[in-house]
């Protein structure tokens, strides 16, 4: 009786540790390309240099092409996804503002890859664009770190699917720390990925409400640096077209630095969503560390970033590897 008990808790618990050993043996992991395309990293990086000396604006471009991927169905580049009938998420209003730019240095870097023989159909969409977002972050100044690969790419893309998944310019720190905590990140993970805002650009429209009508007794966002606000509304008069873009760090536009948080120290946080990360008392000490110390901010954000890019992967056998990253194959 007791051997039939066991053998029955063994079969019981056999689908556990299988289920256990397949999700151990799908992991990302630095090294996922070292016999199939072994110079994968040094060929990316070349191609986003190159992009690079041709604009600073790849920068920014990819660092929010990464993110805006990752917090829609996982990373599984869906974001790059065409359909041709105007239902792809980057045809959303939260996505239209995606700097073209950003698209251009995944399929450039695909194209450079895919130039490899070894390397051909090898590499997927996703992990080249984790790949290109970190040596965007070296670029500018910021850290190198290791990049976890082995992401498939997802054939799904739908416009819907964006609705409501993307933190706002107008957040408080609640909205801002439920919507990433749905994706396992904390609240140092959150403010350590706004600081990526520090060689971000915004369009005028994202904030004109917080210097011309933010409320019936403050016309100016009371929070906002008062000379400051003067400044953005020179270069973001009443009616400007609404494809002019600023500066979102007006100190150190072109670095990868904790400028951010030393702006936010002063009522400089462009958006809502920055300031607030200063004005509320709860992550008012995170953003202290930062603007105190850029290894503290380069540390966390190393962290948080490892930690977006494992959001939703599809790995093993699920996906595939696009062989043109703007459409299925």
């Amino acid at each position: 009786m007791e051997n039939r008990s066991k053998i029955v808790v063994s079969l019981v618990l056999l689908p556990l540790l299988l289920t256990t050993i397949s999700a151990q043996s799908t992991k990302l992991t630095p090294n996922f390309y070292k016999t199939t395309c072994p110079n994968v990293e040094s060929i990316v990086r070349s191609a986003v240099q190159k992009k690079f000396q041709q604009t600073f604006v790849t920068a920014p471009a990819t660092l929010r092409l990464f993110f805006h991927d990752c917090f829609v169905r996982g990373c599984d580049a869906s974001i790059l996804l065409a359909t041709g009938n105007g239902n792809a998420e980057k045809d959303h209003p939260d996505d239209i503002s995606l700097a073209g730019d950003g698209f251009d240095t995944v399929i450039k870097a695909k194209a450079a890859v895919d130039s490899n023989p070894q390397c051909r159909n090898k590499v997927s969409c996703a992990d080249i664009l984790a790949l290109a977002t970190r040596d965007v972050v070296q670029l500018t100044g910021g850290p190198f770190y290791r990049v976890e690969l082995g992401r498939r790419d997802g054939r799904i893309t739908t416009k819907a699917s964006v609705q409501r998944q993307l933190p706002g310019p107008n957040f408080k720190l609640d909205q801002l720390n439920s919507m990433f905590a749905r994706h396992g990140l904390s609240q140092t993970d959150m403010i350590a990925l706004s600081g990526a805002h520090t060689i971000g650009f915004a369009h005028c429209g994202r904030f004109s409400k917080r210097i011309f009508n933010f409320s019936p007794r403050n016309i100016i966002d009371p929070t906002l640096n008062f000379r400051y606000a003067l400044q953005l509304r020179q270069m973001c008069p009443r009616n400007v077209d609404p494809r002019i873009a600023i500066n979102m760090d007006p100190t150190t536009p072109r670095t990868f630095d904790n400028a951010y948080y030393k702006n936010l120290q002063q009522g400089m946080g462009l958006f809502t969503s920055d300031q607030v990360l200063f004005s509320d008392p709860r992550s008012r000490g995170t953003v202290n560390l930062f603007a105190s110390s850029n290894a503290a901010f380069h540390n966390a954000f190393v962290a948080a970033i490892t930690k977006l890019g494992r959001v939703g992967v599809l790995t093993g056998k699920q996906g595939e590897i696009r062989r043109d990253c703007t459409r299925p194959n």
